[in-house]
Order: structure tokens, then C-alpha cells, then sequence
């Protein structure tokens, strides 16, 4: 199963991710997001980040999800490639980023992301697979 693909979106940009289970899915979310940002194989895992989130529905959960990690990104100059979810449900989120600085000279910049939107959002499940759908402001 693919992790995600990227969509068209007019000035924007949005992908669609995929996951066989919640964790799985919200995982996938986290990769799919600092790809747009960055060359993740240039991203070494020494910096761990803790976050907690509770929340009352998915589409929520998953903006707010990807909204702290980009707050993490602006604010502590942190890039991620790994994400460890412990737990999801409409309740909240609980789940590990791991990354490094980001450093000039050795991580590209591709894309500043300027914030996560509702516009468009799905959390979903069909078929047996999780799906979600999000847009970027960039």
C-alpha cells in the first residue's frame, strides 16, 4: 500500500495518505507533511519530540496534528522523519517526531508550509483502509 500522493490544489498544495489502520495513517500524514518541506533521507533521527493532542473528531485531530508539528518546525527549527503514533482516536492523539535541526548547507528547504487548513478535510475509512485528505497554505 502506498503511504500518500500528492494532489494539485490552485496555490496551495495537498496530499492524500493512506494508512491500513489510524496510527498507521497518522504516521503517514507526519511523513507525507515534511516531505513537501524537505529531502527526508537527509534527516537524521537524534531529536525526539513528545506530542499530545486531544481533540473531538479526526478531521480536527489530523489538522492539529500537523499543525504541531509544524509549529515544532517554526519554532524550534526542528525537521522530522520519523513519527511514532501510540495512540489515536477521536479522544486524542499520543505519538513520538524524531528529526534534527535543521541545518543549512545540508537540509534543502523545497517548501514553506505556511499553515494546515481545514479547507478540504477528510478523515476516512473505505474499503478496510484509512484515507485522509489535506491541504496545505503554502
Amino acid at each position: 500500500m502506498k503511504k500518500f500522493e500528492f494532489i494539485n490544489h490552485t496555490a496551495d498544495i495537498g496530499f492524500v495518505v493512506y494508512g491500513e489502520d489510524l496510527k498507521r495513517l497518522f504516521e503517514n500524514a507526519g511523513e507525507a507533511f515534511f516531505t513537501v518541506i524537505t529531502d527526508l533521507e537527509k534527516v537524521k533521527r537524534i531529536t525526539e519530540r513528545r506530542i499530545e493532542i486531544v481533540d473531538k473528531s479526526l478531521e480536527r485531530l489530523m489538522v492539529d496534528w500537523l499543525n504541531e508539528l509544524l509549529y515544532l518546525h517554526e519554532v524550534e527549527n526542528l525537521l522530522f522523519s520519523q513519527f511514532e503514533v501510540t495512540s489515536v482516536s477521536e479522544e486524542g492523539l499520543k505519538a513520538r517526531a524524531k528529526g534534527e535541526p535543521f541545518e543549512e548547507g545540508k537540509h534543502p528547504i523545497k517548501t514553506e508550509v505556511k499553515a494546515v487548513t481545514f479547507h478540504q478535510i477528510q478523515v476516512k475509512q473505505e474499503d478496510g483502509v484509512w484515507k485522509a485528505q489535506v491541504i496545505l497554505d503554502l
